[in-house]
């Protein structure tokens, strides 16, 4: 890395040089070396930003689309089945126990994620 690194500031220093004794360098001249330092900025967007973006949307668009019977887990690790969903208040009620009928209210943001049947089919196993 340090070599790769002399080796640019060396080819910097050279591309400098190589104008008129007292002409200033050109811009593209100046912004060479830069280049490594935007292609890392371009990989953080491709590995870290942008999925983080599309997990957010694929998350929204399932909190959007929550329904009452609807299987989910809460950001507490709670199992629930929705019972109501009153998107104005930011609020959603979950049946906790068949047995008991227990509900609690939780805020529409505290779910996780919502279950599907196969998902389910397979914890049960």
């Amino acid at each position: 890395m340090e070599i790769w690194l002399f080796n640019v500031l060396l080819a910097a220093a050279d591309a400098a040089e190589g104008g008129a004794p007292g002409e200033p360098p050109s811009l593209i001249h100046m912004l060479a070396p830069m280049w490594p330092f935007a292609l890392v900025i371009v990989l953080m967007y491709f590995l870290w930003i942008r999925p983080q973006r599309i997990e957010q949307r694929k998350h929204q668009e399932a909190l959007n689309a929550l329904k009452k019977n609807d299987r989910v887990v809460t950001i507490g690790g709670i199992f629930g089945v929705v019972t109501n969903v009153r998107k104005e208040a930011d609020e959603v009620t979950l049946k906790v126990d068949e047995d008991t009928n227990t509900k609690i209210r939780v805020r529409l943001g505290a779910i996780a994620r919502v279950l599907d049947s196969a998902s389910d089919d397979d914890q049960s196993k």
